[in-house]
Parts: C-alpha cells; structure tokens; sequence
C-alpha cells in the first residue's frame, strides 16, 4: 500500500482572529509511527483536529487517504482517541457499550452485529485488561481506566491509521506501558499511528518520526530530536518538512517536551 494517510499542505487555522496553525506541511504515510511534541497551547491538538477536518481550516488544505474529510467515506480506516471520554445524560453507557460504537463506521445501516463485531469487541478489550468492566458503566471508571476504553473502542474499529491525543496524559504508568505494548503490536501488523505527546515515557520506543510544533508552526520535522534539545540549536529548526525519515533512526530518548 502506497497512499498517504494523512497530507496538509499551507494548514492554517484561527480563532477570534488569532493564528493557531500557520502554513503547516505535514504528510503521514503508512506505516510511520510519527509522534508530535510541543508546549501546551502549541497547537499539537488543534493540528490532529485539522487533519481529521474536525476544525475547519482557514487557510490550506487537508486530504484523508487522498480525499478532502468533508468527502472521506471510508472512516473505519481511521481510529481516533481523542483526550478524554465525553458521556451524554441519559442512561448510562456501559464499557462495552461504548467499545462496541467503534464498529459503527464497519455496518451497513442494516446490518445486525455480527459475530465477527462481536468478537473484534471482546478482543479489544481483552487488550486494554478491561473484559472483567465490560457491563459498568463507564462514568464508574477511573480516568486512565476511561483513557483504555477510548483506546478500546479505536482497537475494535481494526483501522489502519489510528490518532491519539495525549493518549498518556494523566494516566498511571501501568495503563501508559499496556498502551506501550497495545501499539507495539500494532506497528508490527503495518499500522499507522499519529499521537499527541507531551511526554512520551514508555511510549518512545516505538516512535520512528518527530514532529515539533511552536507557536503553530512546524520547527522540526524528521529524526526524533533527542533530549538535549538539537531541534532547537540554530541550524537545528527547520528541517525540511517533507524530509524522509532514516531508516533506523533511533527512538525519542527522554523527550519531554516544554514542562509548562
């Protein structure tokens, strides 16, 4: 497979008239596991939100798998945890409830849950240690117990690409090393991952690209920058955005980004 996951080219967006992204160039191909770092309000979220077209672009432009989001079809190819689990009033949804919506975008309007949707469900709990909650109702869960469900429900999709925002932000560091080895499983079977990240711990193994983000704009793009602070030394910046990763480039060692 040779597509690209995800292509924004000059991204920009504003709120109130204030530059949140400006000229942003970010290609995702298959495979890559490309994490992206920054300070808080650096703009990181609002980035994964644009490439999704969940935040409308004022400037620019974004494809999914070669098509704008407003004409993207085929979104069981992306799974998407955003940052923490929103629940409606009503009745309560149950943990395996909410996995289970991961299949949505799989079924037909009329097609029943079959036994494959059940057992991708029962899967995806099994990998996140959350089979034995499956009939709690979520609001009845911790927050990095929340964060695995969210987790799950991305799993259960069996996407390609799968985008994470601050998947480890909060969270204990027994659910930030199961989600460690959830994606390590992943990018072995070919998956794509984009996460949010503003420290990485366990998770800096597995990722092959650094994207940084500063005040909107991209400042380094390519060899994951090591802890030091490389990127930021002049001549150091501004890689060339689409500037191939090296094979074999080593992992994010100590990254931690802007402790603010």
């Amino acid at each position: 497979m040779s597509e690209t996951a995800f292509a924004m080219t000059g991204g920009r967006v504003s709120f109130e008239g204030k530059p949140v992204l400006q000229g942003i160039d970010l290609t995702v191909r298959p495979g890559e596991v490309v994490a992206l770092l920054g300070a808080n309000g650096s703009g990181k979220s609002t980035l994964v939100r644009a490439l999704l077209g969940l935040t409308p672009l004022s400037g620019g432009s974004t494809l999914v798998y070669g098509s704008p989001p407003a004409r993207f079809r085929e979104w069981w190819r992306i799974g998407y945890v955003p940052q923490r689990l929103h629940v409606g009033g009503g009745v309560p949804a149950s943990v395996r409830e909410v996995v289970a919506s991961g299949r949505i975008a799989r079924q037909s309007r009329f097609r029943r849950t079959s036994v494959v949707d059940r057992a991708a469900v029962a899967s995806a709990l099994e990998a996140v240690r959350l089979a034995d909650r499956e009939g709690d109702p979520v609001q009845s869960l911790s927050g990095g117990q929340q964060q695995r469900v969210l987790i799950a429900r991305a799993l259960a999709g069996e996407p390609d690409t799968y985008v994470m925002d601050e998947p480890t932000a909060g969270v204990d560091a027994e659910t930030q090393k199961l989600l460690a080895d959830t994606l390590a499983a992943l990018v072995l079977d070919g998956k794509t991952v984009v996460l949010v990240a503003h420290e990485l711990g366990p998770l800096e193994p597995i990722i092959t690209r650094g994207v940084v983000i500063r005040e909107g704009q991209v400042v380094h793009d390519g060899r994951p920058p090591r802890p030091e602070g490389d990127c930021a030394r002049p001549g150091h910046e501004h890689q060339h955005p689409h500037a191939p990763v090296e094979p074999g480039a080593g992992p994010l060692t100590g990254w931690q980004g802007d402790p603010r």
